[in-house]
C-alpha cells in the first residue's frame, strides 16, 4: 500500500474535545483531511472546529454527543447519513480511566467505563467499517495504552478495557489486508491530557515522564506513512524498551507486581 493521502478523505475522530482527540484533528486537519469531531463538550468541539477551519481550510463538522450510551455507534452513523457525510477515517480515542482498588471501586463508573472504552470502540467501528473498507484509502487507528501488555493493579479495569482495545485491533488489522483499509492501534504511555484529572490522581502515571500529545499523535502517523504498517504501535521509544523486556526478561506475575509497586503509591 502506498502513503495515506489524507486530503480529501473525512476523518471521524471521537473524545475530540481535548487531549490526543484535538492533537488528532489538529495534524489530521495540516494533512488536509476533512474533519468529524465527537464528544460531549459542544462548546470546546465548536471552538476547536472554528479554528481548524479558520487555519486549514477544512471542512469541520461537530458532533456533541455521549459516546458512552449503549447505540452510540448506530445513532452516530445515522446523523451523518442525514447530512449526507460518508466517512473515509476513524479515531476512535475516547474513553477514561478509574483508579483504585477493585474491590474499592464505584460499580456504576467501572460500567460507565467499560461502556466508553470497549463497547463504544466496538460500535462505532462496526457502523462505518464497511464505509471505511469501501473507500480503500483511509485508516482505522484505536487507541489502547501501555497498560494493555500486563496486569494493572490499581487500574485493572481500564488495562483490561485496553488489552481488549489492542487484541480487537490487531484482528481486524489480519482482516482488512487487501482492502485497502490500514487498521493499527496506538498504544501511548502517560501523556499530558486531561487523563490524570479524570482519573482524580497522577499516581497512576507510575512516576513515568509524560509525553507530549503531539509526538504520540505523530508516532502513529509515521507508522501508518509506511508501505506496510504494523498492527500496533507503542509510541515513545522508553516505553517500546519496557514492553520489549518485561515480555522478554520477566514472567508475567512479575511484571504485573512491578506495575502495582509503580501506582501503590
Amino acid at each position: 500500500m502506498a502513503a495515506v493521502i489524507y486530503r480529501g478523505q473525512l476523518t471521524l475522530i471521537t473524545g475530540a474535545s481535548s487531549g490526543l482527540g484535538s492533537e488528532f484533528a489538529r495534524q489530521l486537519a495540516r494533512r488536509g483531511s476533512d474533519l468529524v469531531l465527537v464528544a460531549r463538550r459542544k462548546d470546546r468541539l465548536e471552538a476547536l472546529a472554528a479554528e481548524l477551519s479558520r487555519v486549514h481550510h477544512v471542512a469541520v463538522h461537530t458532533v456533541p454527543q455521549d459516546l458512552g450510551e449503549a447505540g452510540a455507534g448506530e445513532r452516530l452513523a445515522d446523523d451523518l447519513e442525514r447530512r449526507g457525510l460518508i466517512v473515509t477515517s476513524l479515531v476512535n480515542n475516547a474513553g477514561f480511566g478509574t483508579f483504585g482498588p477493585f474491590h474499592e471501586e464505584d460499580p456504576q463508573r467501572l460500567r460507565q467505563e467499560i461502556g466508553l472504552d470497549v463497547s463504544a470502540v466496538v460500535d462505532i467501528s462496526r457502523a462505518f467499517i464497511n464505509q471505511l473498507r469501501a473507500h480503500g484509502r483511509g485508516v482505522l487507528i484505536n487507541v489502547a495504552s501501555m497498560a494493555a501488555y500486563q496486569g494493572n493493579p490499581n487500574m485493572a479495569v481500564y488495562g483490561a478495557t485496553k488489552a481488549f482495545v489492542l487484541n480487537l485491533t490487531e484482528a481486524l488489522w489480519v482482516e482488512s489486508r487487501g482492502s485497502g483499509l490500514k487498521v493499527i492501534a496506538l498504544s501511548p504511555g502517560a501523556t499530558r491530557t486531561e487523563f490524570f484529572d479524570v482519573v482524580g490522581t497522577d499516581d497512576a502515571a507510575g512516576g513515568q515522564r509524560l509525553q507530549e500529545p503531539d509526538e504520540v499523535v505523530a508516532t502513529v502517523l509515521k507508522a501508518l506513512d509506511r508501505s506496510n504498517p504494523p498492527p500496533s504501535v507503542i509510541a515513545g521509544r522508553a516505553n517500546r524498551v519496557m514492553a520489549g523486556a518485561s515480555r522478554r526478561l520477566l514472567t508475567r506475575a512479575q511484571v504485573a507486581r512491578a506495575v502495582g509497586r509503580m501506582t501503590d503509591r
